[in-house]
């Protein structure tokens, strides 16, 4: 397992991360025996670390059937990296930008074990809109911030599943057809994704750079398929790119 590379030290601690990140959207609550076969622990050392992590609520147990679940102290300590988030911070005026010019949903996103995670997010005033996001995962290939990061941080390719998860008719799950599209990011400057993730829901992305040329993250907008489309994406495409491109340059306020 990746731990048992770990300086004998910290090993516990290694352990312990680990135990925190078995848990997942899919997987909210585990047992005891599941922790032990993901993590290959010892029922006794995966007992003594829940114990000490339950004792800090950064683990609970569900007491009507024994099993763990993420606790509510890690809420405190997610509140307390988004407020000391520096680039949160910085692209913030940009995705206040966009959403001002388009009315739909501004997004920051970052990889983060292979996926995209939602660093901040601005929605809007519609009834129907994408909101309360912050700190979801999805998937890369079904995404247009999945796709920008592809295209400029090459070495995610490698952490893609064997097998891309079909999420709707429209996502893609082919490779050789996603490598189409990241290489005309390049050209365009943005990445797109209609109605690959959600069915009527459609975005588009661009990577956002700091001003030592590394990819940092993705400005994304996103709405209903049936708003953005008049537009049309390549529309709001180029919006993004503005915005990441001003962004970088320390332009929008």
């Amino acid at each position: 397992m990746w731990f048992m590379t770990a300086p004998k030290g910290t090993q516990a601690a290694v352990r312990a991360i680990g135990l925190l990140k078995a848990f997942t959207d899919n997987d909210p609550e585990l047992s005891l025996s599941e922790l032990c076969k993901r993590m290959a622990l010892t029922k006794t050392t995966a007992h003594r670390l829940l114990g000490a992590l339950e004792s800090e609520e950064l683990i609970a147990r569900n007491e009507r059937n024994g099993r763990y679940k993420l606790g509510i102290g890690l809420l405190d300590l997610g509140a307390r990296a988004l407020r000391s988030n520096d680039l949160r911070d910085r692209v913030r005026p940009a995705l206040e930008w966009l959403r001002r010019q388009t009315g739909e949903t501004a997004t920051l996103e970052i990889p983060v074990d292979g996926h995209v995670l939602i660093l901040d997010e601005l929605h809007t005033g519609h009834l129907v809109s994408a909101s309360g996001n912050i700190g979801s995962r999805w998937a890369v290939h079904a995404t247009s911030s999945g796709k920008a990061l592809l295209a400029t941080r090459p070495e995610m390719w490698e952490q893609l599943p064997e097998t891309l998860r079909r999420f709707t008719a429209n996502t893609i799950v082919s490779r050789e057809a996603l490598k189409r599209q990241t290489d005309s990011v390049s050209t365009l400057g943005y990445a797109t994704a209609s109605e690959e993730l959600e069915e009527g829901y459609s975005a588009v992305a661009a990577p956002l750079f700091n001003p030592m040329g590394e990819v940092e993250g993705a400005l994304s907008l996103g709405g209903p398929t049936a708003r953005m489309a008049p537009r049309g994406l390549e529309y709001f495409g180029q919006l993004v790119v503005q915005a990441a491109t001003q962004c970088r340059r320390g332009v929008l306020r």
